[in-house]
């Protein structure tokens, strides 16, 4: 006989390891036991050494469906002849495993939810070890029901004989419950007045009559309207005070989605995992609900919880198909607390369908495409985290504050990064106080110690001052760090790449070295130095930031810089724009790649306001779709101070002179993005000539014409191309980058 200790590392928390460990021994004839601690899950068993061999053998490979393994330790201990199996209460210390992201509920639970005989029919909150809600219900480490919001809610005897039942799926699954003892449902009328009957029936009511319902979800608050009603999503839109941005939809099944959009398996498979990501899929009819979205594309996620997947079952005559949005105030994060809904929603919904069940951390919906096969990113949020990025490297210790519109912070732990969910945008100061909170509570989840600081080269970011703060607090060292330089090694961690590479960085904004502002840029370097080799010829932004609402003062800034400001259009305030941009005065420079799409736009369609954040690129990628470029447009560079510039000025003026001869702008759009594209090609030739691997980053290659059109050029040119698959390219993944960089340093 044979005794030996295991400690398995990984994502072995919620998942169902325990039992699952408890029915191994049993079919294995070990004896010993097993608990959870602060380091993952602990146990010691005895037994035959070819049956100890076997069982190390399933832990490493066939886990519960829903661990992640990062390790297995194993000791040989003395035998002590004991006999039996037990699982043993949680050990606290110090915290160092994982956590599950929620995840939507598995088959069986929803053949269950489905019997009418069964005593959680149609009950919004069953779960069981593989799936259901875990991150945003975990308060602290180990993850026992006391440590969750599910402490309020004493389980049933029923409930409490499945959770000590090694046969049951339900075997130590945390958030066990029934109409018994769980979370309940409640329908409210606009004024908070709770309503009788069936919870999920008034709301399918609410809904069908055109009107708005704030549905609580795992991870925060929605406002839900039929998609198919222009009439409710308008009104949706001018509650909230949102014109004009995508709306994402949820849709009852695949053949909800597939009566609006196309996909293929890849994402077909993505929609139905238990992630439930929202995906941006192509509209079958490219000109088709407008009132959802002006672009060629909607996001549509399948329901994710019990409650969503009732309130679109159509029992009661229900929708198949709603609109489902974040709710919150402008530039806030999403909502919550019942409390906070109830009075921030006054006004715009017509009812709420909520619950009781608390939230501990707030985590919005995920925004991905799939391309080339592959999951990419806008923002990875609810369904991914708080799972880490595993690195090739040690990054203990290293706490990265990201940039400012998209925040996010990274943590460093051993191999993992701990990158935050998504936030938004840190000007608010709610969404501020949202950072703080997320930060504290990743740092006490995980038993985080920062000992170096990293964060943007801007000063006036607000992660900056975050940053600045705690150093002081802390006495802590604070690195810097370029904020392009930080996008190409996001992408070198996210490829676990060890450098030198040539990074292709295009995004809106970031302060470069020099002062001023960059966006279109060419790198060369590692985790430890870079130099600007390449970027693209800034244009002045007569304002400031009020260019990225007025795009039409970026177009006349392009059409004056070409020699022909004629062509600009017409937009209030022009003439003192014009004066401005012909004075002495200075105005900021930007060789962002983002502030030309949007002065581009402006000058193929004439359209000179914004919005929100994106939307000129977003229009203009939608408006070029399916169209032949009106042109080829030859590149022009030229060097000044040992960079290469892409000169746009012979670019601007032939879209112009085409546009004045009555061009379709859709070709003109074509055209300008394959410039973009060659250009590329071109930088990378002349710049590039040992061949280094290149890394693409920035928010602009979350356009996906630009990132095939330039990963294809490259790759015909014999360039090994690397692109994001596990943080977003935009902002909210450049905190990964700092974090390697400063971990490089250390």
């Amino acid at each position: 006989m044979t005794r030996r200790h295991f400690l398995v590392e990984g994502i072995v928390q919620g998942v169902g390891f325990r039992p699952f460990v408890h029915r191994q021994a049993a079919r294995l004839g070990l004896s010993g036991w097993t608990r959870n601690t602060a380091a993952g899950l602990e146990l010691e068993l005895e037994g035959p050494a070819g049956a100890l061999d076997e069982l190390l053998h399933v832990l490493r490979t066939a886990p519960p469906p829903l661990a992640v393994i990062e390790g297995v330790e194993v000791q040989d201990l003395s035998p002590t002849g004991e006999t039996g199996f037990a699982i043993l209460p949680s050990r606290e210390g110090a915290a160092a495993t994982l956590i599950s992201p929620d995840l939507a509920p598995c088959a069986a639970c929803l053949e269950e939810m489905n019997d009418p005989h069964g005593r959680r029919y149609r009950y919004p909150f069953l779960n069981c070890t593989d799936r259901g809600p875990r991150f945003s219900i975990i308060r602290r480490l180990p993850s026992d029901r006391p440590a969750t919001t599910m402490a309020g809610f004493a389980m049933c005897p029923d409930c409490a004989a499945e959770y000590g039942d090694i046969a049951s799926r339900r075997c130590h699954a945390q958030p066990n419950c029934c109409p018994v003892c769980g979370p309940r449902a409640v329908y409210l009328d606009a004024g908070g007045n709770p309503r009788p009957g069936d919870p999920v029936a008034e709301a399918q009511r609410v809904l069908n009559l055109g009107g708005i319902v704030a549905v609580k979800g795992t991870g925060g608050i929605h406002l839900a309207c039929r998609a198919d009603s222009p009439g409710a999503v308008a009104r949706l839109r001018r509650r909230k005070h949102r014109p004009e941005k995508p709306l994402a939809l949820m849709a009852r099944d695949l053949s909800a989605a597939a009566a609006l959009c196309s996909f293929d398996e890849t994402e077909a498979a993505l929609l139905q995992s238990p992630r439930r990501p929202i995906l941006l899929l192509r509209k079958k009819d490219p000109a088709g609900q407008h009132w959802l979205s002006a672009t060629t594309r909607l996001g549509v996620m399948l329901p994710y919880t019990p409650l969503h997947i009732l309130l679109l079952d159509g029992t009661f005559g229900g929708p198949d198909l709603v609109v489902m949005t974040s709710a919150n105030r402008p530039g806030c994060p999403v909502l919550t607390d019942n409390k906070d809904a109830l009075a921030a929603l006054r006004g715009i919904a017509d009812g709420f369908l909520l619950h009781d069940r608390p939230i501990a951390n707030r985590c919005d919906d995920s925004l991905a495409m799939v391309w080339r096969r592959a999951t990419v990113f806008f923002r990875r949020s609810r369904g991914y985290a708080p799972q880490p990025i595993l690195l090739d490297r040690d990054v203990t210790g290293v706490l990265a504050f990201g940039a400012e519109q998209k925040g996010s912070f990274a943590a460093g732990r051993g191999r993992h990064a701990f990158v935050s969910q998504y936030i938004g945008d840190l000007k608010n100061a709610e969404t501020l106080d949202h950072y703080r909170t997320a930060l504290s509570t990743t740092l006490d989840l995980f038993g985080l110690s920062p000992a170096a600081l990293v964060c943007d080269l801007h000063p006036d970011y607000a992660s900056t001052r975050e940053a600045e703060e705690m150093a002081r607090k802390l006495h802590l060292p604070l690195r810097r760090v370029q904020h392009h330089w930080a996008h190409m090694a996001a992408c070198m961690a996210d490829n676990r790449l060890t450098g030198p590479v040539f990074g292709l960085i295009w995004d809106g904004t970031g302060l470069g070295e020099d002062g001023t502002i960059w966006g279109g840029e060419c790198l060369m370097g590692d985790y430890r130095t870079y130099r600007r080799v390449g970027s693209i010829r800034p244009v002045a932004l007569p304002g400031g930031d009020v260019c990225t609402k007025e795009i039409g003062r970026i177009a006349l800034s392009l059409a004056a810089d070409a020699g022909c400001p004629e062509s600009a259009p017409d937009f209030p305030r022009r003439a003192g724009v014009a004066a401005l941009l012909g004075s002495l005065l200075p105005s900021p420079r930007s060789s962002g790649m983002g502030r030309l799409f949007d002065g581009v736009y402006a000058l193929l369609t004439g359209r000179t306001d914004a919005n929100y954040d994106g939307q000129a690129p977003a229009l203009l990628e939608a408006l070029a779709e399916g169209a032949e470029p009106a042109d080829v447009y030859t590149s022009a560079f030229y060097e000044e101070d040992g960079v290469r510039f892409f000169d746009t000025r012979p670019l601007i003026r032939a879209l112009c002179a085409a546009k004045a001869a009555g061009t379709d702008p859709a070709a003109l759009a074509a055209g300008f993005q394959q410039a973009l594209c060659r250009m590329a090609l071109d930088q990378c030739t002349a710049l590039n000539p040992d061949r280094l691997p290149v890394a693409l980053s920035g928010g602009v290659f979350l356009n996906l014409a630009l990132l095939e059109g330039v990963t294809t050029l490259l790759e015909g040119a014999g360039y090994r191309v690397y692109t994001h698959q596990r943080v977003s390219p935009s902002d909210e993944g450049l905190a990964l980058g700092q974090l390697a960089i400063a971990a490089a340093g250390l």
